[in-house]
């Protein structure tokens, strides 16, 4: 008899919280996964972007992320075909903010 089996023969009208697993979650309700993410460097027209990718989790929190660092950063940018497109060359920024935030990087390009 462990002690849930204990707790309810004690309390039978007590009804018990369904334990949520958190190992793989930020504290933003982010999933942070285990393989990294990409940050590279491009220009596309002459301009500088930054692409983040790599991302396996679900799309919604892909576009929650980007839509805080574009805040974070003060800066323009888009969510296309599973990349976050950042206007300008925020790799050191982007990358330090996704490590403070859990994730694992890779910075490719330069």
């Amino acid at each position: 008899m462990d002690l849930q089996d204990q707790l309810k023969n004690l309390f039978p009208d007590q009804v018990s919280e369904p334990e949520t697993d958190t190992t793989n979650t930020s504290q933003d309700g982010l999933w942070i996964q285990d393989e990294p993410l990409i940050c590279k460097y491009e220009k596309r027209k002459g301009k500088p972007i930054t692409i983040i990718e790599g991302y396996t989790g679900a799309t919604h929190d892909f576009k929650a992320l980007a839509k805080e660092l574009k805040t974070e950063l003060g800066v323009g940018g888009s969510f296309k075909n599973d990349q976050i497109i950042v206007q300008g060359d925020y790799r050191d920024k982007i990358i330090s903010i996704l490590q403070h935030k859990g994730f694992i990087t890779k910075r490719v390009g330069g």
